[in-house]
This record gives structure tokens, C-alpha cells and sequence, in this order.
């Protein structure tokens, strides 16, 4: 194989008078990382090439060396073949040196009207690009989980809390709809910000464009670009798109924290709602019994560390004049560990859901404790004439003597309601129990069976699915 390195490799050495130390090399250095971008890299560059030939920069034969030569590095790089120098510093220059090597004075004229400043960006942009298109599919299939899910268990009784108390009966299918709704949000944003994301930065080379007679438009249709970066300066220097996918991202794992957290919840010995899989779960190496839920624990604790790229590239850019500075540098490690977390985690979750054993007669259990049906009482008072507040503080009594004779509302008989209202006959009963209670909840967004199927429906005709 021909040596890919000479001792002068930096592209700019003919400036200085010394060589860039060891430790400042190791220092300043981005290839360790920046190299999972060759692809796009090289995408770029052939964009760049073939406009620089359609506009009489470079030769028919500069284009066709280029292309065979690229793609010869891009074999070199599946099969691992492709030796990575830190001396080049970064994916760019490696790339750039090996055409080189490979085809001559061709390879030294594809910089040509461009700089690295502009060439990073537009390969960020182009790699961001298709990690959001990847994260909203596997995003569309973790709800698609879940309205599986949720179908399967539109009828299971479970209670709803608020502060964590038993506050009304739901249904477990309802449950999970409420985290559609979240994901649908997050794939909105995730499109909204691939918006931002798709503008081409090339063209505006360092900071102030080119001398050449270059065609940016025709680079963005090559790149499937929906336009060019208008101006130059901001070309270069912006990471809005970066920090907005950080920011989109951190919501998305925030929702995935929260349910995390309540399947740790339901599963807890105490609780008991549901079981997950035993492949999403370790033991322990002292307690022979347990079965601890690890991965929705480790994913609330990578929230944590989204949180914590977002606020770095945020720091990192809030006091960066323009245009270019070396901090941008900085950008990568943070954006790329939050997309491959991102990615992980939804890989995971979809899995997991799918896996998810519902012990649905431990749920509706939990929902005849705690008087979940004690607002039904009072909207039953309500409909027969009372005013909401006055039968709000006959339900509290009720209540009161409920909770100290150790029973359910529904457990009281008839004569000792009445003795609280005239107004309560025999057909308050029917409100008492979970089910009467989440079936008289049968408007749109409610948590009636029935609502809750043609709620799927709606959630599967957004995502383009079909009812499995």
C-alpha cells in the first residue's frame, strides 16, 4: 500500500518554523472522533467536485480521478483498511491526503473554493440528518409498541394517581396513550428542527465565501439540501441546529425517564402491575431473588447525561464572537453521544414494550383502594340536582366513614349513603365500581374503552399503521 503520511502533512506547515508539538497534536486532535463523519465527508466532497467541473474549475478527468479515487478510500474504510494518522488531525485531512496519494495533483485541487470551516459543517448537517431520520423511525415503532400495547389492555381497570395517590380508575390502555401523545410531540420537533438542520453551509469557505464562480444551489440539490445558508459568516460558526437537536432530544429522554420510572414502579414487589421481560432485567450477587429492572433505570440515569450535552454545547457556543473559533471543535463528542444514546434507548424501549407482562388483576385491585370512585359519587349527586361544591362535602364524609370502618365506598350499603343524601338510590352503585367509572368517561381524551380504541385508531392512522 502506498504510505499515506510524509513528514509535512499539516496543511498549513509552510507558515510556521517549527512543528506542532506531540502534546498539542494529541491535544488539538479530532480524527479519533470526527471519523465516523468520513462518509459524509466524502458525500460532500464529490457534491463539491462535480459543481466545480460543471462550472470550469476542474477538469472532466480532475472528476473522474476523484471519483475512483474516493471510492477506493470509501472500501478502504469498510474494510477497515484505511489508516487513520493524528499528524492529519482530523477526518478531513485524512481523507484529503490518501486521494492525494491516490491520484495525484486531482486530489490537492478538490479543495478548491471551500475550507474546512464550511466543509464540517455541511458534514455535521448531513450526519445530523440522518440520525433524525433515523431517530423518528424508531421513534414511529416505539409508539406503534405501545398502541399494541394499549390495545390489547383498553378494558384493564388500573388506578390513576395524582401525587402519587390513588386519585380515579383508568384503564391501563389509556395509561400508555398518554406517552404516544408524547413521542407524537417529539417527532414533531425532531422534524421541525431537521428543517433547520437541512441548509447547506459549503460554499461559505472560511468566513467570507469564495472568489470562484462556484453554484451552491446546485451543491444543495445534490445534497438533497432545502437550501443554502444565506449568509457566510453564520454559515460556519452556527451549531443552533446541534443545540436544537440536544434540546429535542433532552425532552424526548425526559419522557423516556418517566416511564421509565413507572415501570420501576409497577414492578416493584409492592406494586406488582407488571413484569418485565427477563432479558431487560440483571439479578443480584448477593440476593439470589431479585430481578431488578436495569434498563428503564439506566435509561433515566442517560437522561441525566443528554441533559448534560445540551448544556455543554450551549456553554461551549454563548461566547464565541464570529466567526469560526477552534471551540467549535467541541461540538462533536457531545452531539454525537446524544444521538447514539437516543438511538439506543429507542432501540430498546420498542423491545422492551413489546415484553411487558400486565397483571391486570393486581390493577384493578389498586383501583378499588383509595376511593378512586369518590368523584363519581359526587358528580352522581351533581346530576340528580346538587351543587358541585355541597356534594363534594358530602362525598368527604362519606369518605371519612368509609376509611374509618376499613371499607370501599362501594362497600358501604345503600342506607348509610342515604343517610348522607336523600338524592342516592339504588343506582349508585353503578357508578361505584372501576368500570362504570371509566365507561362514563366516553368523550374524546377520555378513559372509556371505547375511547381509548378509537383514540388508537387516530394514533395509528398519524403514523401511517395499520392495526396489527
Amino acid at each position: 500500500m502506498t504510505d499515506q503520511f510524509s513528514k509535512k502533512t499539516e496543511a498549513w506547515s509552510a507558515r510556521f518554523n517549527e512543528p506542532v508539538s506531540e502534546l498539542v497534536k494529541r491535544y488539538t486532535a479530532s480524527v479519533d472522533f470526527d471519523k465516523r463523519l468520513a462518509d459524509v465527508d466524502i458525500e460532500g466532497s464529490l457534491a463539491h467536485a462535480e459543481m466545480l467541473q460543471a462550472v470550469g474549475v476542474l477538469t472532466a478527468d480532475d472528476l473522474a480521478a476523484i471519483r475512483g479515487g474516493m471510492k477506493t478510500i470509501r472500501d478502504e474504510i469498510a474494510n477497515g483498511r484505511f489508516i487513520w494518522s493524528l499528524d492529519l488531525e482530523d477526518v478531513h485531512l485524512n481523507i484529503e491526503k490518501r486521494l492525494t496519494d491516490l491520484i495525484g495533483d486531482a486530489g490537492k485541487r478538490l479543495h478548491t473554493a471551500r475550507s474546512r470551516n464550511d466543509q464540517v459543517a455541511t458534514d455535521i448537517r448531513l450526519w445530523l440528518r440522518g440520525t433524525i431520520d433515523e431517530s423518528r423511525h424508531l421513534l414511529a415503532q416505539l409508539q406503534q409498541a405501545l398502541l399494541d400495547l394499549a390495545e390489547e389492555h383498553a378494558d384493564t381497570i388500573m388506578p390513576g394517581f395524582t401525587h402519587l395517590q390513588v386519585a380515579q380508575p383508568i384503564t391501563f390502555g389509556h395509561h400508555l396513550l398518554a406517552y404516544v401523545e408524547m413521542f407524537a410531540r417529539d417527532a414533531e420537533r425532531l422534524a421541525d428542527c431537521r428543517k433547520r438542520v437541512n441548509r447547506l453551509p459549503l460554499g461559505a469557505a472560511a468566513l467570507a465565501g469564495t472568489t470562484y464562480p462556484i453554484d451552491r444551489e446546485r451543491v444543495a440539490r445534490t445534497l438533497g439540501f432545502d437550501g443554502v445558508c444565506e449568509n457566510s459568516l453564520d454559515a460556519v460558526s452556527d451549531r443552533d441546529f446541534a443545540i436544537e437537536f440536544c434540546a429535542a432530544a433532552s425532552v424526548l429522554m425526559m419522557h423516556v425517564s418517566r416511564l421509565s420510572e413507572e415501570l420501576i414502579i409497577w414492578m416493584s414487589a409492592r406494586v406488582g402491575f407488571i413484569d418485565l421481560a427477563d432479558r431487560f432485567c440483571t439479578g443480584s450477587s448477593i440476593m439470589p431473588q431479585k430481578k431488578n429492572p436495569d434498563v428503564p433505570e439506566l435509561a433515566r440515569g442517560k437522561t441525566g447525561r443528554v441533559y448534560g450535552h445540551l448544556m455543554a454545547l450551549l456553554t461551549l457556543m454563548k461566547g464565541q464572537p464570529l466567526a469560526y473559533n477552534k471551540d467549535n471543535q467541541e461540538d462533536k463528542e457531545p452531539l454525537f453521544d446524544t444521538a447514539d444514546t437516543l438511538v439506543e434507548t429507542l432501540r430498546i424501549f420498542t423491545d422492551m414494550v413489546g415484553g411487558i407482562r400486565v397483571k391486570a388483576d393486581r390493577m384493578r385491585a389498586a383501583a378499588t383502594e383509595g376511593f378512586a370512585t369518590a368523584t363519581d359519587l359526587a358528580d352522581y349527586l351533581v346530576r340528580k340536582g346538587l351543587p358541585f361544591r355541597d356534594s363534594h362535602e358530602i362525598v368527604a364524609h362519606a369518605v371519612r366513614l368509609a376509611g374509618d370502618s376499613g371499607r370501599d365506598l362501594a362497600e358501604l350499603p345503600l342506607a348509610e349513603l342515604q343517610a348522607f343524601s336523600p338524592l342516592i338510590a339504588e343506582d349508585v352503585f353503578a357508578v361505584l365500581t372501576p368500570e362504570g367509572s371509566v365507561a362514563s368517561r366516553n368523550h374524546r381524551g377520555g378513559t372509556a374503552p371505547d375511547q381509548v380504541r378509537q383514540a388508537i385508531a387516530r394514533a395509528r392512522t398519524r403514523l401511517g399503521t395499520d392495526s396489527p
